[in-house]
């Protein structure tokens, strides 16, 4: 498996979706198969590094060392103790990680991080970015104890988030698709690094905001639910797909009254708020996309910043007199971040801070790491 997919994980930002199909289209894998073999492949580009030299001259070394290095599951722990058990505990450091293998802890970061984030070349950042995303859900209801009933039900250890109440934890591997709460929109899966972004910045219920880089909607329903009923959000996104799956998640939760999609050709103006999520590098969300620490350039980080700066301009002026421009990436990198704010700023009239930068860092929630800034424009 690995061997198909050596020659595309340093340039193909789309690898989830070949390992997907790779894994799916095997008659000879079972559902626990797929489980076990999709952590062990993410495990392999986590420590590329570490492991991609040992793939032609000793592939059962490799296979060991891959065993050792995955995150501790069910699927995972038999093969483990076959493959590796007479290696020493895995340490949860990679510093300790490194030392027992003989490796440079520095190998597992791009040469171009440090200028961009130095914080992810030490722990705790590093070592938070090496692990594996935990499941996060945000109650989608004012009434969530018949969630949490459910969820002792089916015997899962969940836990709310002492950062945000809404933010619910549950264990890898949770099947919560199959629930009656995630069917019946009581609850949305979203990465409460995610749901921070939005609960970091003064959202008045009542408004009527612009979405205008909305993808399938996560942050949209949010958005929707802290609006309230007299609020609306106009949704929109280059990808139509996106906005058909953003309809669906809307109807399951019971927004569908206050979610329309806009026009591409006529977004509108005169905006109470507008989002601008912008598409970036995703270097915080390396916990779940591990590949896009091999596939991301210097070059590619500069490409996105100057899209994320034509995005700001572009919706700056939907919003009314007193509106607010909320600007948000899954970017660890300044150059897509604090500098395109300070650029921004630096050639708008009329925007002044209401939150200058705030970075949401994956040690102090264990989720994604995002940006956030709120611009306010003067009445």
């Amino acid at each position: 498996m690995l061997g198909r997919l050596r020659p595309h994980w340093r340039s193909d930002a789309a690898l989830p979706a070949r390992i997907d199909a790779m894994l799916g289209g095997d008659r000879r894998l079972g559902s626990r198969d797929r489980r076990l073999y999709r952590e062990l492949i993410y495990a392999s580009l986590r420590y590329l590094p570490w492991v991609e030299p040992l793939l032609e001259g000793s592939p059962s070394e490799a296979v060991r060392r891959i065993a050792w290095l995955s995150a501790d599951s069910p699927a995972v722990g038999p093969f483990r103790g076959e493959m590796a058990g007479d290696m020493p505990p895995c340490p949860s450091d990679s510093a300790g990680k490194a030392r027992i293998l003989g490796e440079d802890v520095g190998a597992l970061s791009p040469a171009w991080l440090g200028d961009e984030c130095p914080e992810a070349l030490e722990p705790p950042l590093r070592d938070a970015l090496l692990s594996r995303a935990p499941l996060w859900l945000r109650l989608q209801t004012d009434d969530p104890l018949a969630v949490f009933a459910e969820l002792d039900g089916r015997g899962w250890a969940w836990r709310r988030s002492p950062l945000l109440p809404g933010a619910v934890e549950l264990p890898a591997g949770a099947d919560i698709v199959t629930t009656a709460s995630y069917m019946e929109g009581r609850v949305e899966v979203q990465d409460i690094g995610s749901q921070l972004v939005l609960e970091s910045v003064p959202v008045a219920p009542g408004g009527h905001w612009l979405d205008a880089c909305a993808g399938s909607g996560g942050k949209t329903l949010q958005l929707a639910r802290l609006l309230g009923g007299k609020g609306a959000v106009t949704a929109r996104d280059v990808r139509r797909a996106a906005l058909d799956e953003l309809l669906v998640r809307a109807r399951r939760a019971g927004l569908e009254g206050r979610v329309r999609i806009g026009a591409p050709s006529d977004p509108g103006e005169g905006y109470d708020g507008v989002l601008v999520d912008a598409p970036c590098s995703g270097s915080g969300t390396w916990r779940r996309a591990p590949h896009l620490r091999w596939t991301t350039t210097r070059a590619s980080v500069g490409g996105a910043s100057e899209l994320q700066l034509r995005l700001l301009r572009e919706n700056a002026g939907r919003l009314k007199p007193g509106g607010l421009l909320v600007y948000a990436t899954c970017s660890l990198c300044r150059s897509e971040n604090e500098s395109v704010v300070e650029r921004f700023l630096g050639e708008a009239r009329g925007f002044g801070p209401v939150l200058a930068g705030r970075r949401l860092l994956p040690p102090a929630h264990d989720g994604d790491g995002f940006f956030v800034s709120a611009l306010r424009r003067n009445g």
